[in-house]
């Protein structure tokens, strides 16, 4: 690894869910190790349980925290927050220690990364079952890393070669979905859309689409009022900003168009009506990076597969693109930065 790459932190998630084992993978894939020096937050006996469930061999160095990690390490760093201890744990099964564990590696992980001591979090899956046993109010990371790092604007983007979704609404029931819409709520969605696009992904002039949330995109008020009382005044105001946006498009089409190259990236009014088809394009190697938060984050699109943990049958794909995409961030990041 040379020195000069940038130092990504990379969360193991729930201790007894896939974590372990897509990252011993991942760190095999010398993609990983050309464009990053990884530093783990997590727990190395649980990280040597998950290399052998896989067959890799793994060298691991384990520090107590950022500042003992040294360029001259034989091995990567293990951090291990206020050594919390995983003895007893299952793979599969969740419970109020392996929650706290979670919520201890992203915790010291944004701490961190919001000290400048590395350069951005790509974070392991994590189970909202467990966070509520182990008494943590949030329901995932992307709420976390917001409260944490003071963040009131920020979204969800999932991100692929070939299609980028982002969200207008995330994890609510369907029927609050129109209450939560608001015509500013959805403009900001579309800046920091832009916004990321142009600092973090290296297009100079994005062309973002905005999903329309009923049939048809409401056919002119004939299957719904919200395409011209919410989202098409967002529109307007997003464009009068300078930023190259249109719609709101039928969701039928959208993202079809998109995955072709018409548009940057899509504007979507909720969670399923993104993630459907962004999944059936990009389910193995998707990658969720949360816009709007002053560090970089990017995370795997997927869950702690509870059912498979311990048995090496987990795909590294969406690690690794995490990894990958956290780093190019940062590179972006730091070109616009320089004078």
């Amino acid at each position: 690894m040379e020195a000069n790459l940038p130092q990504v932190g990379i969360t193991m998630g729930d201790p007894v869910g896939v974590g372990p084992e897509i990252i011993a993978k991942a760190l095999s894939d010398p993609c990983v190790l050309r464009c990053c020096r990884p530093v783990i937050y997590g727990n190395a006996t649980r990280l040597r349980a998950g290399a052998a469930s896989t067959g890799v061999r793994l060298r691991i160095a384990e520090v107590p925290s950022i500042n003992d990690v040294r360029r001259g390490h034989h091995g990567i760093p293990v951090i291990n927050p206020a050594a919390i201890d995983t003895e007893g744990l299952e793979w599969g099964k969740p419970s109020p220690a392996s929650g706290m564990a979670m919520a201890a590696y992203l915790n010291t992980a944004i701490d961190d990364a919001m000290a400048g001591r590395i350069a951005a979090i790509a974070t392991g899956p994590i189970n909202k079952l467990a966070l509520k046993m182990a008494d943590i109010p949030f329901s995932g990371h992307t709420e976390i890393l917001a409260e944490r790092t003071g963040t009131r604007n920020y979204a969800m983007m999932l991100a692929g070669n070939r299609l980028k979704v982002v969200l207008a609404t995330i994890h609510i029931p369907i029927e609050q979905v129109p209450r939560a819409l608001t015509t500013q709520g959805i403009a900001n969605i579309v800046t920091l859309t832009d916004h990321a696009l142009k600092t973090r992904f290296g297009l100079p002039a994005p062309r973002i689409a905005v999903a329309g949330l009923n049939p048809h995109a409401g056919e002119s008020g004939l299957f719904g009022a919200e395409e011209e009382k919410i989202i098409l005044p967002a529109i307007d105001l997003a464009a009068s900003q300078g930023i190259i946006v249109t719609g709101p498009h039928p969701p039928d089409t959208v993202f079809l168009k998109a995955s072709q190259g018409v548009f940057d990236a899509v504007v979507s009014m909720y969670h399923d009506q993104g993630l459907g088809p962004f999944k059936m394009i990009h389910f193995d190697a998707g990658v969720n990076t949360t816009l709007g938060l002053p560090i970089v984050r990017t995370s795997v699109d997927h869950g702690t597969a509870y059912d498979i943990a311990g048995s090496g049958e987990a795909s590294p794909a969406s690690m690794v693109a995490a990894i990958t995409m956290a780093a190019d961030q940062v590179r972006w990041l730091n070109r616009n930065c320089s004078p």
